[in-house]
């Protein structure tokens, strides 16, 4: 079994909020990330692959396909985006950062394996110092 990784970054604005509670009541739990004008995070995203790979060309998977894939499916999607408003996998999904690892597993994962290989890991940078990790569990 071998792993690679594809990183790709998306620029991204979101809220953290829940309707039934005031501005002010957002913010004593949310934060910042409850501002009514929204705000952004410039995202990393790593995309990691298992399987086995192909002695003959000594690939898992092209990493340029990979990056086709998750520019098709997830980047062009949600970049310079609102993913409250404007992302049709998050429709309906709080967009926190947990919450948007899931979301783009359960995307990449079917597209991957057609491909022949596995999705073993989303990693999500929300910051330099905040991120997630989710392997589809």
């Amino acid at each position: 079994m071998i792993y690679i990784t594809r990183k790709e970054n998306f620029n991204a604005a979101h809220r953290i909020y829940l309707k039934e509670l005031s501005d002010e009541d957002n913010y004593i739990h949310f934060g910042a990330c409850s501002n009514p004008n929204w705000h952004g995070h410039n995202y990393t995203l790593f995309v990691t692959v298992k399987g086995n790979f192909n002695s003959d060309n000594g690939y898992l998977m092209d990493l340029k396909k990979l990056s086709r894939i998750i520019k098709t499916f997830v980047i062009e999607k949600v970049d310079h985006k609102n993913l409250n408003l404007e992302v049709d996998f998050m429709k309906n999904i709080q967009p926190s950062s947990e919450n948007i690892a899931i979301a783009v597993f359960n995307v990449l994962k079917p597209e991957l394996e057609k491909e022949g290989v596995q999705l073993h890991v989303i990693k999500l940078y929300e910051t330099e110092n905040n991120f997630v990790e989710y392997f589809g569990e």
